[in-house]
């Protein structure tokens, strides 16, 4: 019996997704209920490869460090000029409740305290001077919505703050639109030593995956 031809709408939805260019050259780690605060999930996007950085300039924007892997230019042929690295991208996850509950960011705020602003942070030279060090749990903006409720995002990762994204204090709509790409929140320089370790303590894609159903389950079995 002659079967029918498949349609090409049928043939897309069975071939395998193509993956972005964040995953391609990034793994996505995530980081659940930070300080214990229920669906307040990170997503911390670490550099795949290890990536020739120029020691005389910042990472300067989050599209710059995709454009070191998918261009060629000095910053691969050059290497007298820089310095190895994998960097982090600290990102809302898909779960967090900005992302999830429909609400309107108001305004967000790099002034974690009244001494401390990550604008101040200033980068220069192959050592880093003028980097804020951070530890897993030290907060990198505040998120202001427009009910009322506000939220901080965290660091996640040890190591030394190379740039923050300005983008969104501009335009804060853009951490909900795009938050894996220019909604992102900050670049972080692992210590090298501990460029392999700082994944410890956070979740795989598909463990991450696993505690959002869990959580939903959960909600679903009270209500």
């Amino acid at each position: 019996m002659a079967t029918e031809p498949e349609t090409p709408e049928a043939a897309l939805a069975a071939e395998p997704a193509v993956p972005s260019l964040v995953d391609r050259y990034f793994t996505r780690w995530y980081k659940a209920d930070v300080k214990g605060k229920p669906c307040e999930d990170h997503c911390i996007l670490q550099h795949s490869n290890w990536s020739l950085v120029d020691k005389n300039e910042s990472c300067s924007a989050y599209a710059k460090q995709i454009n070191l892997i998918t261009q060629t230019s000095k910053w691969r042929t050059t290497p007298s000029v820089g310095y190895y690295l994998k960097i982090c991208v600290i990102t809302l996850a898909g779960s967090h409740l900005v992302l999830q509950s429909g609400k309107a960011i108001k305004s967000i705020s790099y002034q974690i305290s009244t001494n401390c602003s990550r604008l101040q942070n200033k980068v220069s030279g192959k050592f880093k001077r003028g980097a804020q060090f951070l530890t897993e749990l030290a907060p990198l903006c505040k998120i202001y919505c427009s009910d009322g409720e506000e939220y901080t995002m965290s660091s996640c990762v040890r190591g030394w703050l190379m740039e923050v994204n300005e983008s969104i204090l501009h335009k804060p709509s853009i951490l909900q639109e795009k938050p894996s790409t220019e909604g992102y929140t900050a670049v972080v320089l692992p210590k090298f030593e501990e460029s392999k370790s700082i994944t410890e303590g956070l979740l795989t894609q598909k463990q991450y995956e696993e505690v959002v159903v869990k959580s939903i389950n959960a909600t679903t079995a009270t209500s």
